[in-house]
């Protein structure tokens, strides 16, 4: 196996190890700093658990002082540091670093607020995102971004991937939902962006950091917007003969006006491995499968469903059944979480990718993806959120043979060359992480990349947090700068330069 290529440690920090572990323990008393080999190896990786690596050390902070403290620290040091969540991220985002600190915010855990006049609460980051939603169930309200990982992965982590869910077709992603965060930059500031209202004036830096994957500062609050639960909710599976009609009617009932709730799309291999692990009552005799839902005032989903069966029909479906009880709707969804454990029942190991597409070019991408199939002789499992094209095709392999990861890795690179071709993109909520890091060229030519760069830079001139992750390369910001030397001299030299 061939571990992405990451940054050169920085010479002397891993000799230093100790000593920065106990100034840590200064900072974050108690048990709140792990040093040692075994107790660090449940911190070795994250999602993406082909790779792994040991941190230099482990701090787990329950403050805000504390996070402030520790980033002061680092910053005043030249160590780096990884910040991770639950560490479910499926793009490499947590993975550590041999002579960076790994932050781990899992101890903030609590809600802080729940203001039910303005929809909105606030909670720290390490709470579920689950959590949420649980916390203010009791007055019909839920949090509407829905991972299938929503029962482990937490708030702050969503908000570094900007993650989205089986219902981000309808209701958004992580970005339209996340009313304001609290943040603490490299240098140890606490600032504060955002708030209980719609919008800020300025520049959109809320949005900035949704999704900037660890890599502008740490966040230790978010203000998250709730939704009072819809009237009514019903869901249908509709099983077609082939992906390509499926992908037709998801495009022909986008195409009518019609927003569900969510639409989910699942091939036969992972319908037959949803419904032997789940028993949700899938059809066997299908080649695709969708899960539409229909949410609002029950007239509204009567009459919305009425339009879904006759486009369904007109797209040559083979059957159709609608949910009639509550609990016969979350058994139509628990096929469709549980499908990621359910195919790996199936195979040894699978390999989760992540892409959007334009949703017209669905049945194409389907075609294509068959193509590379064959062309890698590995099998591949889709499972994804039709309605907006975002992709998650299982490839399955066994890391016991040799060779066949890196099939795996190349088949998966194929898939996102794919959907960057047809006017895609390389991501839609798992974030790019380590795991496509080096296609970012394959979407962004060199000034694209720098201009990212330049933001990085603006937040973080030492390239501290989370390196390896989201560029291929970066660069000195002096250089980023087009800094210029004049007679050997260079501009200003009373500025410390890095």
């Amino acid at each position: 196996m061939t571990s992405p290529k990451m940054p050169e440690p920085v010479s002397g920090v891993v000799e230093r190890r100790a000593e920065i572990a106990a100034d840590l323990r200064d900072i974050v008393p108690g048990e709140g700093v792990v040093d040692t080999t075994n107790e660090m190896r449940a911190f070795e990786t994250d999602g993406l658990t082909a790779y792994r690596q040991l941190p230099l050390v482990v701090v787990l902070p329950q403050t805000v002082n504390e996070v402030s403290q520790v980033l002061k620290y680092c910053h005043k040091n030249g160590i780096r540091v990884v910040p991770r969540g639950s560490g479910t991220s499926l793009s490499g985002g947590a993975l550590p670093l041999e002579d960076a600190v790994l932050l781990v915010m899992s101890r903030f855990n609590r809600v802080l607020d729940i203001d039910y006049e303005n929809r909105v609460a606030v909670v720290q980051p390490g709470v579920t995102n689950l959590g949420i939603t649980n916390a203010v169930a009791e007055r019909g309200f839920y949090y509407a971004p829905d991972p299938s990982s929503q029962i482990a992965c937490s708030i702050g982590g969503n908000v570094a991937e900007n993650a989205g869910g089986v219902h981000c077709l309808k209701y958004g992603l992580t970005t339209n939902n996340v009313l304001g965060i609290e943040m603490v930059l490299i240098d140890g500031s606490v600032i504060r962006i955002g708030g209980r209202h719609l919008d800020s004036p300025g520049y959109d830096i809320l949005g900035l950091m949704t999704g900037s994957e660890g890599l502008l500062g740490v966040v230790t609050e978010v203000t998250v917007r709730i939704l009072q639960k819809p009237e009514t909710a019903r869901a249908m599976l509709v099983g077609f003969p082939s992906n390509e009609a499926a992908g037709q009617c998801v495009a022909d009932i986008i195409g009518a006006g019609i927003i569900p709730g969510g639409i989910e799309m699942m091939d036969r291999l992972a319908i037959k491995a949803a419904e032997d692990f789940v028993h949700a009552g899938y059809p066997l005799d299908v080649d695709a499968l969708l899960i539409v839902e229909l949410d609002g005032p029950e007239a509204e989903v009567d009459h919305l469903i009425t339009e879904v069966e006759r486009l369904a029909s007109n797209n040559g479906a083979s059957m159709s059944r609608v949910s009639t009880s509550e609990e016969e709707r979350q058994t139509f969804w628990a096929g469709r979480k549980a499908a990621f454990p359910a195919v790996g029942r199936i195979s040894p190991d699978y390999y989760c990718m992540d892409g959007t597409i334009p949703r017209k070019r669905l049945p194409d991408v389907l075609a294509g993806m068959r193509d590379l199939s064959r062309k890698h002789d590995l099998a591949v499992a889709n499972v994804f959120h039709a309605g907006d094209g975002n992709l998650h095709p299982l490839i399955l392999y066994d890391a016991n043979k040799p060779g066949e990861l890196e099939r795996a890795e190349e088949f998966g690179n194929d898939i996102l060359r794919l959907c960057v071709e047809v006017g895609g993109v390389l991501t839609g909520e798992h974030g790019v992480g380590v795991e496509k890091r080096d296609l970012m060229p394959a979407m962004f030519n060199k000034q694209d990349l720098d201009q990212q760069i330049r933001v990085k830079c603006a937040f973080d001139s030492q390239h501290l947090l989370n390196p390896g992750k989201m560029f291929p390369e970066l660069h000195r910001c002096a250089e980023m700068g087009r800094m210029h030397i004049s007679r050997g001299q260079m501009p200003f030299p009373e500025i410390p330069r890095f």
